[in-house]
């Protein structure tokens, strides 16, 4: 069996926001019991990661780290076309994942007690990020 749907997330610009509860909803409304979960978002500056849920001191660092490594408005990039962060935002999709793949087992991810989905936006503006969710399995 295969059940997809597209979510909208909206972002308040250059954050993490955790959208576990969302998929694990997608995943129990499919009636998929073993399988496996796709995640994937349609945009070229964000990112799908599965990251600590409990420290939001990790996904603080890891966004201190990115800026280190890919700062905004660098010289070097010549494609600025919507601003400082507009390269820099396609590097970190590229560096980082568009997509990620979970297991899905008695109805529900199979994530870690410390494991969270989160929809990582490398912009700087709010955005609406479509996420389409696809779950394979019987």
């Amino acid at each position: 069996m295969i059940f997809q749907q597209e979510i909208v997330i909206s972002t308040p610009g250059r954050s993490t926001t955790n959208i576990t509860s969302e998929i694990q909803n997608l995943v129990a409304q499919s009636g998929i019991r073993i399988g496996t979960c796709h995640i994937f978002v349609e945009h070229t500056s964000a990112s799908i990661m599965l990251c600590e849920n409990a420290d939001p001191d990790v996904r603080r660092d890891l966004e201190t780290y990115m800026q280190h490594i890919v700062p905004d408005g660098d010289p070097m990039f010549l494609h600025q076309d919507e601003g400082p962060d507009d390269m820099s935002a396609h590097i970190r999709t590229v560096l980082t994942n568009p997509d990620l793949t979970v297991p899905v087992s008695a109805g529900q991810c199979s994530l870690g007690i410390w494991q969270g989905i989160f929809l990582w936006e490398h912009r700087t503006h709010k955005y609406h990020r479509r996420v389409i969710v696809t779950i394979q399995g019987e």
